[in-house]
């Protein structure tokens, strides 16, 4: 079976020796020495100033928009895993919805205006695929009306724009460390913030508002994450080079045999360094999406329909009509992607796509 990703797996015995260390310290969570080391090399290899790392993305998400007081109305995307709409509601929240740009599958700028309510507090925007928004736009935006602007980062790791990482922008950035992810550390998420008192805030909500062993300086929650955890992350961002090239040939050599497929890939900002975390294709329509993706199945080829359904039309929120995004939704298809998916693997999974579509 060829699955859409593996996560990657760093040698097992670089992993072992720092299991072997906290053995030996007995400090297991509560803000360990592996975890501190690991915020300090991601700051380093990302050139950020400030991140929190936290157990997953969903808690990074849920934490941002209390740690800037969001209340009522969120403009956010329709287009995007289920967790950007569900913190937005399990933070007491209405999500807005707002439809997508038609080539970049992210939240379209020039429908954000009309969607702004006296009740709106902030802008909550994936970057799909992690394919950078554009940020220029939302926070013109957000300046004009006084918004807050939160970026569900999660499939961004390793992507730049205009030079600086994508975790740069935003009153809030999130991101997920989970182990579909090119960077993960099993479970695991950040925060970022350039402003200081946020962060600082951050930094209470994720330990239960602790600032000392009897005093409390914020509303928390359990948001902290392991030494086993950190131990992984700190191993497979030894390798973090080597994954983003190969995922980067991978994804130019499926680039070579479907530019005769009928259907296209998202477009990405010319300013923007991308990582290649996902291989999504938008096929011309449906019908062909879907026999492509059943013969594939067949053949023990298992991709997935990133995103579907829309969230607009989850049961817990108002549908909305969104028809650029209802389009998409039916056609898109995320292919295998993964370090050790082999040319031979991507060349089978086109030559059944190529043969579907010319039947």
């Amino acid at each position: 079976m060829i699955p859409v990703t593996k996560p990657f797996l760093p040698p097992r015995e670089e992993y072992k020796n720092l299991v072997d260390s906290i053995w030996e310290r007995q400090w297991l969570t509560n803000n360990g020495p592996l975890v501190n080391e690991l915020e300090l090399k991601l700051k380093e290899y990302l050139n950020v100033p400030h991140l929190l790392y936290l157990s997953n993305g969903t808690i990074a998400l849920q934490i941002a928009i209390k740690a800037l007081e969001l209340r009522g109305e969120i403009v956010t995307t329709p287009f995007s895993y289920v967790a950007t709409t569900s913190s937005i509601v399990w933070e007491g929240c209405k999500p807005v919805f707002v439809d997508i740009d038609p080539n970049t599958l992210n939240l379209d700028p020039t429908k954000i205006e009309e969607a702004i309510t006296p009740e709106t507090t902030g802008i909550l925007a994936t970057h799909v695929y992690g394919n950078p928004c554009d940020v220029d736009a939302i926070q013109e935006i957000a300046d004009r009306h006084n918004l807050k602007v939160i970026y569900d980062a999660a499939h961004c790791f390793g992507t730049k724009y205009k030079g600086k990482s994508i975790f740069e922008y935003g009153d809030v950035s999130t991101t997920s460390f989970h182990a579909t992810k090119l960077f993960h550390t099993i479970e695991g998420g950040a925060v970022f913030s350039k402003c200081p008192e946020v962060l600082k805030k951050m930094s209470f909500m994720r330990n239960f508002g602790h600032d000392g062993p009897e005093s409390f300086a914020e509303i928390g929650i359990n948001g902290k994450n392991s030494e086993f955890h950190a131990a992984m992350g700190l191993v497979n961002l030894k390798y973090i080079e080597e994954i983003l090239a190969k995922r980067k040939e991978l994804s130019e050599y499926y680039d070579s045999f479907l530019k005769n497929v009928k259907g296209r890939s998202p477009q990405l900002d010319s300013q923007a360094e991308y990582n290649f975390a996902y291989y999504p294709f938008v096929f011309d329509s449906p019908e062909l999406m879907q026999l492509c993706y059943k013969k594939l199945a067949v053949s023990n080829i298992n991709c997935r329909r990133y995103f579907y359904p829309s969230l607009a039309s989850l049961h817990y929120v108002n549908e909305t009509e969104l028809p650029v995004c209802n389009s998409v939704v039916e056609r898109v298809l995320c292919l295998p992607l993964y370090h050790t998916l082999t040319y031979e693997e991507i060349h089978m999974i086109v030559r059944i796509i190529l043969r579907v579509q010319n039947n």
